[in-house]
């Protein structure tokens, strides 16, 4: 039979994560968003709650934490400022190419100190001139001796220059294709590695987007994901589990949008009653709830997939494209509800807006979820 209950340690893990998202994030977002700063002492708190790096595996010191577990934590801590959650699931994001195509050794080397303290990792795939097409990669990687030596620049990269790990995707030949990429794990910011901060973000100001350089950084030979060709597989394994997040971070958006927007209509009082007694609002917010339950039961399907071992890449692109375009209509509908009120700081719908657009950007624009989708259907 299908159960869709929490286990009694799932419920406790997102009481946790409700807790620290309205008394740690909800109380400082608008400020970071406005400073345009990664608030670190989140990053702190989280580290101390074991809410950051959750995918780490048990034999590297982590807590192993499975996909739907990570999506219980995703919702609520999106549900609080969906900028700050994207600095942890980024982190996530970091270590998964680890998780997926690196040894037993290799993931106790590179992610046990990740739990030693408060550490990000990051993910670096879209280039200045290439998103979508990930494989027309320009960065390049040449082995000399027992080192590899990177060149190039990766664009929009989360937690860029602020982690400790991150995973690079470069070609060892340009006209190479998918059969040259390869994956390699750079510790920390090692000479000729530079980090450009993006400014005048849209949304999702909180977290840290930048440009890295890579000017003949040299990187141990030991730290290459799989071997040549591997490169380009890693990065597609990875982006399908790592979208299954984006799409809980909306359902929780979507969840503060109608949450806000049903407080504001049982405030606000036109014609002398409610606003919240007029149909033409009922039926936005019936919308929204619609939109919560049958995104939040895809994501939840799509995590389970991925904790079965099973194959999960078209529902998790269901997943994210679905719900982040019904947290985004959310958001939307939030600010019509709010009124003049919902287009100006003072109420935080029109961040909600904001933050929400780039989750149809980011791990694979919604026009690739379609491809990808469509793909499936036409196999």
């Amino acid at each position: 039979m299908i159960d869709f209950s929490l286990t009694d340690e799932q419920k406790q893990l997102q009481q946790l994560a409700r807790d620290f998202a309205r008394r740690e994030i909800m109380p400082i977002a608008s400020e970071y968003d406005q400073k345009e700063e990664l608030p670190w002492q989140i990053v702190e708190k989280a580290h101390e709650l074991g809410l950051l790096n959750t995918g780490v595996p048990e034999h590297a010191g982590g807590l192993g934490l499975g996909m739907l577990d990570e999506c219980l934590i995703g919702e609520e801590l999106a549900y609080g400022c969906m900028g700050i959650y994207t600095i942890l699931m980024a982190s996530e994001l970091g270590i998964t190419p680890i998780l997926v195509g690196a040894t037993e050794e290799q993931q106790k080397r590179f992610l046990a100190p990740l739990m030693d303290r408060p550490a990000l990792a990051a993910f670096a795939l879209s280039e200045p001139n290439n998103g979508s097409d990930a494989a027309a990669m320009h960065t390049t990687a040449v082995l000399d001796g027992d080192e590899w030596v990177i060149n190039g620049s990766k664009m929009w990269i989360s937690n860029g220059g602020k982690a400790e790990l991150t995973t690079v995707f470069a070609t060892t030949d340009r006209q190479g294709g998918h059969k040259a990429s390869v994956a390699i794990v750079v510790e920390g910011m090692p000479e000729g590695m530079s980090a450009n901060k993006i400014k005048h973000k849209m949304g999702q100001r909180a977290s840290h987007t930048a440009e890295l350089v890579f000017e003949n950084v040299r990187v141990p030979a030991a730290n290459v994901l799989g071997g040549l060709g591997d490169g380009f597989k890693i990065a597609m394994k990875t982006l399908d589990k790592t979208r299954i997040p984006v799409a809980a971070g909306s359902v929780g958006v979507a969840r503060r949008a109608l949450e806000e927007s049903v407080k504001y209509a049982k405030e606000r009082e036109a014609f002398g009653k409610p606003v919240s007694s007029f149909q033409a609002i009922q039926f936005k917010m019936a919308e929204m709830l619609m939109g919560i339950e049958t995104g939040r039961l895809m994501t939840w399907k799509a995590a389970w997939l991925v904790d079965q071992g099973l194959p999960h890449g078209v529902e998790s692109s269901i997943a994210k494209a679905y719900a982040s375009e019904m947290a985004f209509d959310a958001a939307n509908e939030a600010i019509q509800i709010h009124g003049g009120y919902g287009y100006v700081g003072e109420y935080p719908v029109e961040k909600l807006l904001r933050d929400v657009k780039l989750n149809q950007i980011y791990e694979g624009t919604n026009e690739i979820q379609r491809v990808v989708i469509a793909r499936s259907i036409l196999k």
